[in-house]
C-alpha cells in the first residue's frame, strides 16, 4: 500500500507542476494582456483532483486519520481553479485578474498542503 501512496503523491506533484508551470510560462504574456490557459493547466488540475481524492480514500482505507477540514479547503480551492481554467480554456486571451487568480489560488493550495499541519 505504501507503493500506491507514493505513486499517487508523485502523480499529485506532477499535476501541481503542470498547473503552476503553465501559469509561470504565461506570466510574460499576462503582463502584455495576451495570456491564455494552456492545456497542461487543465490536465494538471484534473490530475490533482483525481489523485487527491484517491489519496484521501487510500489513507482512510488504511485507518489513518484525515484532516477533513484541510482536505475540504484544498478541494474547494481546486474546484475554483478547475472551473476557471475549464470555462476560459478556449479563449485566446484571458483577463489578467482571472489568470492571476488561478496562479494565486494554485500557490495558496501549495501552501495549505505544506504548512497546515
Amino acid at each position: 500500500m505504501d507503493v500506491l501512496i507514493n505513486v499517487l503523491v508523485a502523480l499529485h506533484i506532477i499535476g501541481i507542476a503542470c498547473l503552476l508551470g503553465g501559469f509561470l510560462t504565461q506570466m510574460k504574456a499576462m503582463g502584455a494582456g495576451t495570456a491564455r490557459f494552456v492545456p497542461a493547466m487543465l490536465h494538471g488540475a484534473l490530475t490533482m483532483l483525481v489523485t487527491g481524492v484517491a489519496l484521501v480514500g487510500v489513507h482512510q482505507a488504511e485507518g489513518h486519520t484525515v484532516n477533513n477540514v484541510k482536505i475540504g479547503v484544498k478541494l474547494a480551492v481546486l474546484i475554483v481553479i478547475l472551473a476557471l481554467v475549464y470555462v476560459k480554456r478556449d479563449e485566446e486571451k484571458v483577463e489578467k485578474a482571472v489568470f492571476g487568480a488561478v496562479g494565486g489560488l494554485t500557490l495558496a493550495n501549495i501552501f495549505i498542503a505544506t504548512l497546515w499541519t
